[in-house]
């Protein structure tokens, strides 16, 4: 009979509830979740956040899937190294464009958000380290399926907003269109009111590997409904910076 480990299985159901959700989890409610003791619970997070498999967001004291763990879940992507060679550019790109500048991996169906630079403002922000992204709404997504060729159309593409695109071919000329200019932009298509610009980083092959972005205010990264050409530039020019720090 197969020998059951109790402290594994208890680490176990805490990942699995972390990598249920769209959002951080608080202790009080992984202990509401999984029925654990306070004093259990700690240790179990304490360990999870020492190997790299669980972080904590300093801000909020909430908890998310970490990046070493997204790293195991990306089978061939070496997310820690996409991460380390994109750190400067992405910084630099989230003091030039003042938005957030997130990277994100295909993943299950998604994009999968494994980097998270913060807004340089003052303003409340959340660590988005494990989002899930819909490809067709958002940015990195529609980024992804433009230039990731083993990538296909979902199924189904629901609407997140009035802004969505949720007609196969609708979609299709978009990704054409993400194709011909080398970015992708979601105004209002995932939340309302946020805009996002996206570019694709590729590997010394070629390879489309992950996809970058920036994302703020829908009234700050757009004109006249339509993203502002500089933010763009600077969204593919950084992204740009990346790929050739793959390919050293």
């Amino acid at each position: 009979m197969t020998e059951r480990i109790e402290a594994v299985e208890r680490a176990a159901l805490v990942l699995r509830l972390l990598a249920s959700g769209r959002r951080p989890f608080g202790t009080p409610e992984l202990a509401r979740a999984t029925g654990l003791r306070d004093r259990s619970l700690h240790g179990i997070l304490g360990t999870l956040v020492t190997a790299g498999l669980v972080e904590r967001d300093p801000a909020t004291g909430k908890y998310r899937i970490g990046a070493s763990l997204l790293h195991l879940s990306n089978g061939g992507i070496d997310t820690n190294e996409l991460r380390a060679r994109s750190l400067h550019s992405a910084d630099t790109l989230a003091a030039r464009s003042g938005a957030s500048v997130w990277i994100a991996t295909p993943h299950e169906g998604t994009a999968l958000v494994v980097h998270h630079v913060f807004r340089p403002d003052d303003s409340a922000q959340v660590l988005r380290l494990g989002d899930r992204l819909p490809l067709h709404a958002s940015a990195v997504g529609k980024t992804l399926l433009a230039f990731d060729h083993e990538l296909d159309v979902p199924e189904k593409l629901p609407a997140l907003t009035d802004r969505t695109l949720t007609e196969r071919a609708a979609l299709a000329a978009e990704l054409y269109e993400i194709r011909r200019r080398g970015w992708a932009a979601s105004v209002d298509e995932h939340i309302p009111g946020t805009t996002a610009i996206g570019a694709p980083l590729r590997d010394a092959s070629g390879r489309t590997v992950g996809a970058l972005s920036i994302a703020g205010p829908t009234s700050r990264l757009t004109e006249a409904g339509r993203a502002r050409p500089h933010l763009a530039a600077e969204v593919t020019d950084a992204a740009g910076e990346i790929g050739e720090a793959l390919r050293r």
